[in-house]
């Protein structure tokens, strides 16, 4: 179906505000079911908050990936990731009384930012091995699937059994359930709403999809920068509505987590995207520009993971600037070079 660029901009518009809506109740029950559930927020928010609010992104790649837009599925998957991380430095700055990444210090976070660099530097790699695929899907797909299952797999068992435990200091704020939201309504309820909200970012995700790639064609922007600065930010407004309203709820450890855990999901989207896309392996369809996008997203996670390790107490710290700084620099090589 044809539509055509006034509609795809209002289409465009109207999902990326369903998903902001959607979002918003969705942080509310992630940190009931992290309390109700024992999980947590650091491993609900790493593994399932993220998962269901990268839904809409998910949509999105697997979309541009089957109608053959290789460049847009990528961009959008890994611009996702360098959008959310800046996020949290938005976070940060509403969360005035120290630094957040100092406030809500824990060990599952730390090693998901590190499992995230593994998993972004995977698909880099294989830009450059052999364009070899298996019924149309490269090795590197299944190797990605592979390593986020070990990941998460040792995220909840460091925190049942942990190694070593950050310092706490009076800023630091410790995970503690409130038993009366928890037990508001009945798990089934709870379970069944977030899993409803779930499937409405799904088709929003859909949606953005179809209408990026019609602004991608008729303005003839390149489906890099569409993905990276466009559908990315769109499908990743869950993550920004989710981490403001958890830091606004206090609930820290849920904010950091949840962004860290939807980028690291982020990352199957290529996965997916490569069995979604027809003309062979998606990363030797890629460009230098996506490859750029790869090593902008280690790179950012990278200074993501040193403020974690220091935990700075004050304002932003130097990984908020720093963050806030390869994020810009980077959406402006893209446009200079798209």
């Amino acid at each position: 179906m044809i539509i055509s660029t006034p509609l795809a901009l209002l289409v465009f518009f109207i999902a990326a505000g369903v998903v902001a809506l959607a979002g918003t109740r969705l942080t509310t029950e992630a940190d009931r079911l992290a309390d109700r559930t024992g999980l947590g927020e650091a491993i609900f928010g790493g593994i399932l908050l993220g998962a269901a609010t990268s839904l809409s992104g998910i949509v999105t790649s697997v979309t541009a990936a089957s109608d053959g837009f290789a460049s847009l599925a990528v961009s959008n998957a890994v611009g996702g990731i360098t959008a959310q991380t800046a996020f949290l430095v938005v976070a940060d700055m509403i969360y005035r009384r120290v630094n957040l990444e100092h406030a809500a210090a824990d060990a599952n976070n730390m090693l998901m930012a590190a499992l995230l660099m593994l998993l972004v530097s995977l698909p880099l790699a294989a830009a450059f091995a052999p364009p070899v695929t298996v019924y149309g899907v490269h090795p590197i797909s299944l190797l990605l699937v592979a390593a986020y299952l070990f990941g998460t797999r040792a995220a909840v068992a460091l925190r049942d059994k942990p190694m070593w435990r950050p310092s706490s200091t009076p800023e630091t704020r410790a995970d503690t359930p409130d038993e009366g939201e928890a037990n508001k309504q009945p798990l089934p309820v709870m379970i069944a709403v977030f899993a409803g909200l779930s499937v409405v970012l799904a088709l929003c995700g859909f949606a953005i999809a179809r209408a990026g790639a019609v602004l991608s064609q008729e303005l003839g922007i390149s489906g890099t920068v569409v993905g990276a600065l466009m559908t990315a930010v769109a499908t990743s407004l869950p993550e920004l509505v989710t981490t403001l309203a958890a830091v606004r709820r206090g609930a820290l450890q849920l904010a950091v987590g949840g962004i860290i855990g939807g980028n690291t999901f982020d990352v199957l989207f290529l996965s997916l995207s490569d069995a979604a896309y027809r003309e062979g392996s998606i990363y030797h369809a890629m460009t230098e520009a996506d490859d750029l996008m790869l090593v902008g997203a280690i790179m950012i996670t990278a200074i993501l993971l040193m403020g974690l390790i220091m935990r700075e107490r004050r304002g932003i710290g130097f990984e908020g600037l720093a963050i806030l700084a390869a994020y810009v620099g980077l959406a402006g090589i893209q446009v200079a070079i798209g």
